[in-house]
């Protein structure tokens, strides 16, 4: 049995690192909801094993798997990924895992948020959310660290830190009605600062166009460093993801981190435009909340890339794009090994590699 701290990350002097910091392991959720993943999962589950391999050669990975998909995961997976049964509603791990924070003794404890599948009954993807909501205590759990049970409703995708004092988030996710109507911004902003132990919070307008996660962080931007940030750009004005990406850069560049530092801004193209093709449509169960049809605008971003342990794993999302994102992260990110990883099919599914990944750092 692992503690359940009343005080606050804070308090008890803990803060959360930013990804760029050294992992301990890595934690996924195997997918298999067949109202999101097309074919029972099955195209989905292939993915996910090129992403939990790319990530397992550098961070110790650990695959959260139904009992009644136990058997083909790990069948799958190769015998150095660890698997455990851990029951989920879908397999977003960036949104349902825990925070991790840790402090100058070596000593990490997890933040686990309170989840309502991005937006519960005001406009969530599914119902229920019950399964999702425990699983950052069982991950805690499982790696015999404390957690704190944080007082609002947040996804881990709908933030990001830079681990010295600043937070980026959107005021699309953050302040939506579906999450925390009962907060006010300077509320929520106070929440942060206390479970996260950040001083300054950015808020970027709006998140990726379409993204049915109502507009999170990690799918616009990036933090590299601190003080520098990768941001989704599009050139063409007539492409709506244009409007946002400008107001996102204008916010990005007219603010200074929580150190004073004016913000170092790299603009990554966004692929596509992708839309769901048409045989793409098919194999997918009918679901009230989650948009599967053909010609649906897909959030598609190569910002929702991975940082861990001197390797960089990338979505690669459109032949005509992907080289670019690749040449940028290697300009950026100087002895880092650059992975690509076909992830369309994550993408199909609403999200992708950043969202389907959530490290535990090492202490």
């Amino acid at each position: 049995m692992t503690t359940t701290y009343k005080t606050t990350p804070r308090e008890d002097g803990y803060r959360m690192p930013g990804e760029h910091e050294p992992h301990a392991g890595m934690w996924m959720a195997w997918p298999e909801r067949t109202d999101n993943w097309r074919y029972g999962g099955k195209p989905a589950q292939l993915a996910f094993v090129n992403v939990a391999k790319a990530i397992a050669e550098v961070t110790p990975l650990t695959m959260a798997v139904s009992a009644g998909q136990y058997d083909n995961a790990r069948n799958l997976l190769p015998d150095h990924i660890r698997v455990v049964e851990i029951t989920t509603n879908d397999s977003w791990m960036r949104d349902i895992g825990p925070s991790y924070v840790v402090n100058d003794k070596g000593e990490r404890r997890g933040v686990d948020w309170e989840f309502n599948a991005w937006g519960g009954l005001v406009d969530g993807l599914y119902f229920p959310w019950d399964r999702d909501d425990q699983v950052a205590h069982k991950i805690c759990e499982m790696e015999g660290d404390g957690h704190y049970r944080a007082p609002i409703i947040l996804e881990g995708g709908s933030i990001h830190v830079d681990g010295d004092g600043t937070l980026y988030t959107t005021e699309e996710s953050l302040l939506h009605p579906s999450r925390n109507p009962d907060l006010s911004k300077e509320e929520i902003e106070q929440v942060l600062k206390d479970y996260l132990s950040i001083d300054k919070v950015i808020w970027i307008p709006l998140g990726l166009y379409n993204d049915e996660t109502n507009g999170h962080v990690d799918n616009l931007i990036h933090v590299v460093r601190p003080g520098e940030v990768i941001l989704s750009w599009c050139d063409d004005k007539n492409d709506p993801q244009y409007e946002i990406s400008q107001k996102a850069y204008e916010v990005l560049s007219n603010t200074t981190d929580a150190r004073g530092r004016k913000l170092l801004v790299h603009k990554m193209h966004v692929p596509g435009p992708l839309f769901i093709h048409e045989d793409e449509a098919g194999g997918i169960d009918a679901c009230e909340g989650m948009e599967r049809s053909a010609g649906e605008r897909l959030a598609g971003s190569y910002a929702n890339f991975l940082i861990t342990n001197k390797r960089i794993i990338l979505p690669l999302l459109d032949p005509a794009r992907d080289d670019d994102a690749r040449a940028l992260l290697a300009d950026l990110f100087p002895g880092y090994e650059i992975v690509g990883v076909d992830a369309r099919e994550i993408l199909l599914g609403g999200g992708n590699v950043h969202c389907i990944t959530q490290q535990v750092p090492a202490v």
